[in-house]
């Protein structure tokens, strides 16, 4: 990319502290990286990744989940907040909610998200146990676009580690985090390339 000052705009939603966010955030640092963060979003008023996102001067919003009484009017009420920033890309990082299909299909082949597995191997909750439950010899972590269906969408890009014999779910979720970190980013700039040369 020869025009540094083309990037996409990410909107990314969180709900914790929002390390794929920090890692991302710190990938658009570089003045070829092709997208930048014009929004970070919560459902959760004291998810900590807000606090770094307001440090960094990243316009935040906070939409709690537990104010609205369906995920319909949850949903409508993010796309607002959403919408004014306009994104080009939606990023899920760590965001622990089910997208329902209207939301999705506002933002077609837009949505990315991170899982903790080798889809299509997985899908779902208590990856890192199954895995190891099942006697697997590798774990790892899949970008993927969002659709209705989970965990489901066109794969960009994966990576891999081994299960050691002594690991536990929680030793093997920080070895797959690390990959996670070179993951997204990696995925962000194919995705925001491909969309910038059409």
């Amino acid at each position: 990319m020869s025009d540094t000052s083309e990037k996409l705009k990410l909107a990314i939603l969180i709900s914790g502290r929002g390390s794929n966010m920090i890692t991302i955030h710190k990938a658009c640092q570089d003045p070829y990286f092709p997208a930048e963060i014009a929004l970070v979003l919560s459902h959760r008023p004291d998810a900590k990744g807000l606090t770094y996102a307001q440090e960094h001067n990243i316009p935040t919003e906070v939409v709690d989940h537990k104010e609205y009484s369906s995920r319909k009017d949850f949903e409508n009420e993010m796309n607002s907040r959403i919408e004014p920033y306009k994104p080009d890309l939606i990023i899920l990082a760590g965001f622990l909610r089910i997208l329902n299909a209207p939301f999705i299909e506002k933002w077609p082949n837009r949505i990315l998200n991170i899982h903790p597995s080798l889809l299509p191997k997985y899908k779902g909750l208590n990856t890192h146990a199954r895995a190891i439950d099942d006697g697997q010899k590798e774990a790892g972590c899949t970008v993927h676009y969002v659709v209705p269906e989970l965990d489901s969408g066109p794969i960009i890009v994966q990576k891999s580690v081994p299960i050691l014999e002594d690991d536990t779910p929680n030793t093997l979720a920080q070895r797959v985090l690390e990959q996670e970190h070179i993951a997204y980013p990696e995925a962000i700039k194919l995705v925001a390339n491909k969309l910038l040369s059409t």
